[in-house]
């Protein structure tokens, strides 16, 4: 079965960069893009849409939490109407980009502290859905299996994509160990590892032992991990290697 790789790009802000978008996007098939409320602005999404589309790689709109100074990564409490025009707001603002480009959004992504809060609140989860099926119901929602995202999403009849990270650690329970914990974030040989067990079993070993199962179309790269560009790089290598095929799904 095909799988995915997508990694979570344009994420600067005016002069400031994170990561090497370019580099990410010879690798990935599909390009999670920062709408502007937690990282991005126009002239980057308008970039990395141009560069995205010039090479073959699928558009996602990654949207979070308006929390720049957070980087999205604080849960914000919001009335779940507001949610939905917020999360609307930013697929629309980045579909003109991918237009002007020659393509268009495919799919969402929850960015940071809303994958998080939506993946647990199925007010939250609803909202998110809600706000892809108004702007276009062909868009697919990428976030992780079992969620109440997943839940929300089959409600609606919107495609659900279950995504899996090569480079952050497991709890127990099969949710993404917390940033600052022990384990969180992998190193590049075990991201690699995780990835082809991802692939192959469904599974992975969990930061404090015993096996979680991650099912999942899709594997996640970040952008702003050390030497993301040379893991991302590793992770195809192996998994192609291993006779895993590599194509979007979108």
């Amino acid at each position: 079965m095909p799988l995915d790789l997508n990694s979570d790009l344009g994420e600067g802000f005016g002069a400031w960069t994170m990561g090497d978008d370019a580099a990410m996007l010879d690798i990935v098939t599909s390009a999670n893009i920062a709408c502007g409320f937690h990282a991005g602005d126009p002239v980057i999404m308008r970039r990395m849409c141009a560069l995205a589309v010039e090479k073959g790689v699928r558009i996602g709109a990654h949207v979070g939490y308006r929390d720049r100074a957070g980087f999205g990564r604080r849960a914000i409490v919001m009335d779940p109407s507001e949610l939905r025009d917020e999360t609307l707001y930013q697929i629309g603002a980045l579909d003109a980009f991918a237009r002007a480009a020659g393509d268009r959004v495919r799919y969402v992504k929850p960015h940071g502290a809303l994958y998080h809060s939506a993946g647990r609140d199925r007010r939250y989860a609803d909202a998110v859905i809600a706000a892809l099926a108004e702007y276009d119901p062909r868009l697919a929602l990428l976030g992780p299996a079992g969620s109440r995202l997943e839940d929300a999403a089959v409600a609606r009849g919107v495609r659900f994509v279950g995504e899996g990270f090569a480079d952050r650690g497991y709890t127990p329970a099969g949710a993404l160990a917390p940033r600052g914990t022990p384990g969180a974030v992998l190193h590049a040989n075990e991201a690699v590892a995780q990835a082809v067990s991802i692939a192959l079993t469904g599974g992975v070993r969990a930061v404090e032992g015993g096996e979680v199962k991650v099912m999942a179309q899709s594997i996640c790269v970040h952008g702003d991990t050390p030497s993301a560009v040379e893991m991302a790089r590793r992770i195809r290598v192996s998994l192609v290697d291993a006779g895993v095929p590599i194509e979007s799904f979108a």
